[in-house]
């Protein structure tokens, strides 16, 4: 059984639990394989909260970029981040936006990072 925190201690509450519950059976290597490519992949939410509040000072839309939503950045660049509106209610749910981008990285990384180590 792997220690989520060994590896990535960065996480925390829903993330750590999600990440925790994918690698429980793997082995200590598994783990670290997994760590070593979830961490490149994964986006920290204050790096997203930090990139929504770029939108009231003209480049709205950059979060949704990053988190490879290309359509919702392109509609939240040409409109303003929808007249502000988006980015605010953006700029207050950035967790869980952050949490839904990292936990479909983590869905598709840790079987990949398992039958690489088998």
């Amino acid at each position: 059984m792997a220690n989520v925190l060994l590896h990535l201690p960065e996480l925390q509450g829903m993330e750590l639990n999600h990440v925790q519950m994918l690698i429980k059976d793997f082995s200590d290597k598994q783990a670290q394989q997994f760590s070593a490519i979830y961490r490149v992949r994964r986006k920290d939410p204050q790096i997203v909260l930090l990139t929504c509040l770029a939108g009231f000072l003209g480049f709205a839309g950059i979060h949704r970029f990053i988190m490879n939503q290309i359509g919702m950045g392109i509609l939240y660049f040409f409109t303003a981040g929808l007249c502000f509106i988006g980015t605010i209610v953006d700029a207050v749910n950035y967790q869980s936006l952050a949490f839904e981008f990292n936990r479909s990285v983590a869905n598709e990384v840790a079987p990949l990072a398992k039958s690489l180590v088998d």
